[in-house]
């Protein structure tokens, strides 16, 4: 429902593009519109006047138009797991993929967080998940802490989200046991003491654990975030039989949040995801995992991920939801994004929806054909295409 300042807000955009006699600034027309925030999926042109979104109609008139006629338009996409810490990988490049959203998941820690922090300032709209690491992903990926908890500085973290409050939306905790060997238990509570200090959510990637998986879920709160939740064993969120954990349903139940998180390395097989899938566990977020190496194999982009999806059965507005308006609800500073309700920012994504045999693959090789691949056709964030 709108509040009241959206709605006048969206009224006096449309009724000054209207007035003026020349239109709206832009329209996207006559593609199929699907918001879930809005649980609206039906074919209708999309007005923009001053960087928001003024009407959804038809027969609309713009100074400038893209013509979406076999498209989908939707809400700009929201990753809420990448790495923009890889300068290889400039925000710019995911922005043309149709995300106008990201954070990135850990890629640095407190004592080198500064970097980060100058390309979120630079991107579209970027936030950041603070690895409780001092120095995030170590250099060869794998060594945080191998040779003790050292690096799990709690005044260090604290420190380092007190000075940069504006870009940093959560910690993240990496508990695999090549990165917190038999520690995870330990690293988890660091960064819950943390997180509680600064009242912000925890993001642990799981799987591959040293403690069973029900043990950590019990130390995390609603608005917490599970990433990679389609790891196989050991430590997953199924038993020895392949059902879903009753714990992990009850994290669930209490407002934990679990995420795909595509990556490279040992995060999911089609088996564990279709596996759950079929039990009702369905992501409440669709994120990438992305970094430089995986934009060209395995990955490629935000929309490659979703046709995963799709080729699994989930229906397509389920799909869209995961990467619009669960995202926002995911990510507090993201909460206004993620729709195309009058007066929002008008960041749109306009996807095409290609037919055909396409190869898709998971972290252990294992290779699917799907019959549909999204990609990005046009993308406007803050009412400017891109």
């Amino acid at each position: 429902m709108l509040d009241r300042r959206s709605f006048v807000g969206g009224a006096l955009l449309a009724s000054g593009a209207r007035l003026w006699g020349a239109g709206y600034d832009l329209v996207i027309k006559g593609g199929r519109l699907i918001d879930p925030a809005q649980k609206i999926d039906r074919i209708a042109d999309v007005a923009v006047q001053a960087g928001k979104i003024a009407r959804i109609g038809t027969n609309l008139s713009g100074t400038q138009t893209i013509d979406a006629t076999g498209k989908l338009v939707t809400p700009g996409l929201i990753d809420v797991h990448m790495h923009a810490g890889d300068t290889m990988l400039p925000p710019s490049e995911v922005l043309n993929t149709g995300v106008t959203s990201l954070c990135d998941g850990g890629s640095r820690g407190a004592d080198n967080l500064d970097e980060l922090v100058g390309i979120a300032r630079t991107a579209n709209r970027m936030r950041i998940f603070l690895n409780i690491a001092r120095l995030g992903n170590a250099p060869n990926g794998r060594a945080e802490f191998l040779d003790g908890l050292e690096p799990a500085d709690i005044g260090k973290c604290r420190a380092a989200v007190e000075r940069n409050r504006e870009w940093i939306v959560g910690i993240k905790a990496r508990l695999s046991r090549g990165v917190a060997k038999d520690q995870d238990v330990e690293v988890l509570r660091r960064a819950r003491v943390v997180a509680d200090a600064v009242k912000l959510p925890i993001m642990i990637h799981m799987g591959d654990t040293a403690s069973p998986l029900p043990g950590l879920l019990a130390m995390l709160r609603p608005g917490d975030i599970v990433t990679h939740l389609y790891a196989p064993p050991p430590h997953g969120i199924m038993d020895d039989k392949g059902k879903i954990l009753p714990e992990v349903l009850a994290a669930r139940n209490r407002g934990v949040r679990f995420d795909f998180g595509n990556g490279r390395n040992e995060h999911w097989t089609w088996e564990v995801a279709q596996s759950a899938l079929q039990q009702g566990f369905a992501p409440d977020t669709i994120s990438t995992d992305l970094n430089a190496t995986s934009r060209t194999e395995q990955v490629f982009d935000l929309p490659s991920t979703m046709s995963k999806f799709l080729l699994l059965g989930m229906p397509l507005n389920q799909v869209i939801a995961c990467v619009t308006a669960n995202a926002a609800r995911s990510i507090t500073t993201f909460k206004s994004y993620g729709t195309l309700r009058t007066g929002a920012v008008a960041d749109i994504a306009v996807l095409t929806l290609a037919q055909g045999s396409f190869d898709f693959v998971d972290n252990y090789k294992g290779v699917r054909k799907g019959t549909q691949k999204l990609s990005a056709h046009a993308v406007v964030a803050g009412g400017r295409v891109r």
